[in-house]
């Protein structure tokens, strides 16, 4: 993949205001404990998943390995790598949306290993600088190998989304939260920021988002978890883009499917914000 074949997806999102990314939490895949042999299954329910996002009005895909806890704190092994490449192979054949990849727990070098083979075009890191206590251990950032990756690979055009003060992680040592946004910028080479509330699901604080954003130095910033309809006059003034997950579930459960007729009204509240 070469750069002047990949779209800016930054650049493209810009001309909407606060693009919507929804995610495709994967099913367990093969070699994780909870996979139950059913491959066809798998790829049944992350591509019902994507058209449901698509008809329902999002502007991007994520894709990542929510179903394989416990998760590898750094490299995964071939058989998930090969799993999720021919999951984004999938979902690159029958949704033009952009789509990014993001491999649990820390794993960015398969994650653009898997963009540069399915032509995605944006991924997420957790941990891409510093480092974070986590249920895995210690995981440590990788931007140091990921954007030598990124130039050798001739994948300069996928972007990084990485996280500030990533969920389900503690820090090893208090750093304040603009000192580490502005490293992740400066120092690490994101493209754009995210900031979580502390689990899957839970609603960020407005305040973080907001010194966030100052300290970004006008790099994007997206929410990634807990955003609902009722969150969003809150949260819409704060940030530049949502990551959504659960709130587009049946029922707004993680683990269920996604209901297309959530995404339709979530979508259209953000709309009317716009507006």
């Amino acid at each position: 993949m070469t750069a002047d074949g990949v779209i800016s997806v930054l650049a493209e999102w810009s001309r909407v205001r606060h693009p919507i990314i929804g995610m495709l939490h994967a099913p367990p895949l093969p070699g994780a404990p909870k996979f139950d042999g059913n491959w066809s299954g798998v790829v049944r329910r992350v591509i019902e998943d994507a058209e449901a996002l698509t008809a329902g009005g999002v502007d991007g895909l994520l894709l990542e390995n929510f179903g394989d806890a416990p998760f590898y704190p750094a490299e995964v092994p071939p058989i998930t790598l090969a799993a999720l490449t021919a999951l984004a192979v999938e979902v690159r054949r029958r949704a033009s949306l952009p789509l990014g990849i993001n491999v649990l727990r820390n794993d960015g070098r398969a994650a653009l290993a898997v963009a540069a083979a399915a032509g995605a075009q944006f991924i997420r890191v957790n941990v891409l600088c510093g480092a974070r206590v986590t249920d895995q251990g210690l995981v440590t950032g990788i931007a140091h190998a990921l954007l030598r990756d990124r130039v050798a690979w001739q994948a300069t055009g996928v972007r990084i989304l990485a996280d500030v003060d990533v969920k389900h992680s503690a820090p090893l040592a208090h750093r304040p939260l603009a000192s580490e946004t502005h490293d992740l910028v400066w120092r690490g080479g994101a493209d754009a920021v995210i900031v979580s509330g502390a689990a899957t699901g839970l609603q960020v604080d407005p305040e973080r988002l907001t010194e966030v954003r100052t300290a970004a130095g006008g790099k994007p910033v997206f929410v990634g978890s807990g955003a609902g309809v009722e969150s969003l006059p809150e949260l819409l003034p704060r940030c530049d883009g949502l990551i959504v997950g659960s709130f587009f579930k049946q029922h707004g459960d993680v683990y269920r499917p996604v209901d297309e007729q959530r995404v339709v009204e979530f979508v259209a509240a953000v709309r009317r914000f716009a507006s």
